[in-house]
């Protein structure tokens, strides 16, 4: 059972409890992120805490702990999960608080500090590929991780009616912009195509990281993705924490080229497991 950080005080999974009238449960107004460890060691810990904090300062949500707290917070309860497993995934939670109205907090917000052992996604997703279906949706403050997921469920619900593992959003202009829980790559010969992060996109942790390590092997285009393009791509892969990167195959009803995981993709999959494996060893990265 997994030590969770509510409020200042390291709780069991079990005994993890929030007020009834705090404004996450009655609203959905919260922020969030969201990491994982590499041999024991918060992967971009600093990157997250950053992004936590725009996304509160974007929804208004006040953060009224430092940087350097939320780390210290993190770090203590890996250390007294030490005992479950090797390697966590870390989310982070920021609540509205509690309202006396119903609508307005009354009060500081709440910080959690949820620690689970890492399920590995499938093999087979890394070795054959994925199918993925688009949806047209725009998030509300997409910069901002917000714990109001309602549309991502729903979409997520349609992609695996119809076997696929994630949904794109796509804008009124037929741009794809990102998935539920993931952020969209194509390759084009050798020049790598992800849309921008121009406010209608969360700017992925694992998103950076692929934009830094490859800008040494490929040209580069952040940019809108028409859906058309797309579909004409030589490869597609999705970024995420929890996911690493994975190829797509499928986007809808349309096999991407050959239908099989592709050398670039191949690439960038093992660029990043030299950089995580790095991070596993201890070192900086």
């Amino acid at each position: 059972m997994s030590i969770f950080y509510i409020n200042g005080d390291y709780v069991a999974e079990e005994n993890a409890v929030l007020n009834a009238r705090d404004l996450s449960i009655l609203r959905g107004y919260g922020a969030f992120d969201f990491l994982r460890t590499y041999g024991r060691q918060p992967f971009r810990l600093d990157k997250n805490i950053a992004r936590l904090r725009r996304s509160c300062g974007l929804l208004e949500l006040d953060l009224v702990w430092s940087d350097e707290e939320i780390a210290d917070i993190v770090l203590e309860t890996l250390r007294r999960n030490a005992h479950v497993s090797s390697d966590f995934n870390i989310r982070l939670v920021v609540t509205g608080g509690i309202s006396n109205d119903n609508l307005i907090p009354d009060s500081e917000p709440s910080l959690l500090v949820l620690v689970q052992p890492i399920k590995a996604p499938p093999a087979i997703w890394y070795e054959r590929g994925v199918k993925v279906i688009t949806v047209a949706n725009d998030r509300l403050v997409p910069e901002a991780k917000s714990i109001m997921y309602t549309p991502a469920i729903i979409a997520q619900k349609r992609a695996r009616k119809v076997g696929g593992i994630e949904a794109l959003y796509k804008d009124d202009d037929d741009n794809v912009l990102e998935g539920t829980t993931v952020n969209i790559f194509a390759f084009m010969g050798n020049t790598l195509i992800t849309p921008p992060t121009d406010g209608r996109i969360l700017p992925g942790i694992t998103r950076m990281t692929v934009l830094e390590m490859a800008q040494e092997y490929y040209t580069i285009e952040e940019r809108d993705l028409p859906y058309h393009e797309l579909l004409a791509a030589d490869e597609i892969f999705m970024t995420a924490a929890n996911k690493q990167i994975v190829p797509v195959v499928t986007v809808d009803d349309h096999t991407i080229a050959s239908g099989t995981v592709g050398e670039g993709t191949q690439h960038i999959m093992a660029l990043f497991a030299e950089i995580t494996a790095k991070r596993a060893a201890g070192l900086v990265v």
